[in-house]
């Protein structure tokens, strides 16, 4: 059977020292795991650039520092096959922002609620082995994207739902495509719950947390 595993990781390098989630931590989850491919939250587009020059970092911070640092290096020293799955369009990407509409006073009150939530998401860092990867960050992640739902439909369907539809399924394709492999889905943190409550329907072995 196909094995899918699950890690969620933080972007941001101050906050994976925070919050001891260093890229230290992941190489070893990740060389635990085993994977015969990483499906990685990487745009194609950014991954066809990187293989045509390896100092080309992209656009917008993405993908994230992770990647260059950790995860494209250990699949070329480990001949791990790299799946870019990530989905976004740039050029109406700040059409969808979730707080248009919205009076100046209005965004402030939600950019401040915005802000409780990453507090609250953050200090879940206790819980499980690998930090942000629990029930526990899962929860508050899941009631702060509904939250966002009920704010702005459009732009979270646009920007969320679909995009996280798009994601699974470049998984899913990739599932059907090695079968018998171990796969690991590596992704920011607050993808997690949606990929394990997809994943769980399909005929995979899945593992998450992977401590």
């Amino acid at each position: 059977m196909t094995t899918v595993g699950i890690l969620g990781t933080i972007h941001n390098p101050e906050l994976r020292e925070r919050y001891h989630c260093s890229l230290s931590l992941y190489k070893d989850v990740i060389q635990e795991f085993k994977p015969d491919i990483i499906c990685g939250e990487v745009h194609p587009q950014s991954w066809l650039r990187y293989l045509k020059d390896k100092n080309d970092r992209g656009y917008w911070g993405e993908p994230a520092s992770e990647y260059w640092e950790l995860i494209f290096p250990l699949c070329e020293a480990q001949n791990i096959t790299f799946v870019p799955i990530d989905w976004f369009e740039l050029d109406v990407w700040n059409a969808f922002d979730p707080f248009n509409g919205y009076s100046s006073v209005e965004r402030k009150e939600l950019e401040q609620r915005d802000d409780h939530w990453f507090t609250e998401q953050m200090e879940t860092y206790r819980f499980g082995e690998i930090p942000f990867n629990s029930n526990e960050f899962d929860s508050a992640t899941k009631q702060k994207y509904e939250w966002l739902y009920q704010v702005n439909p459009k732009a979270q369907n646009f920007r969320w739902v679909v995009r996280n539809q798009i994601m699974i399924q470049r998984v899913k394709n990739t599932v059907e495509a090695h079968p018998g492999k171990r796969i690991l889905c590596i992704i920011g943190a607050d993808h997690n719950y949606i990929f394990q409550e997809e994943l769980l329907k399909e005929p995979v072995e899945l593992l998450y947390p992977l401590r």
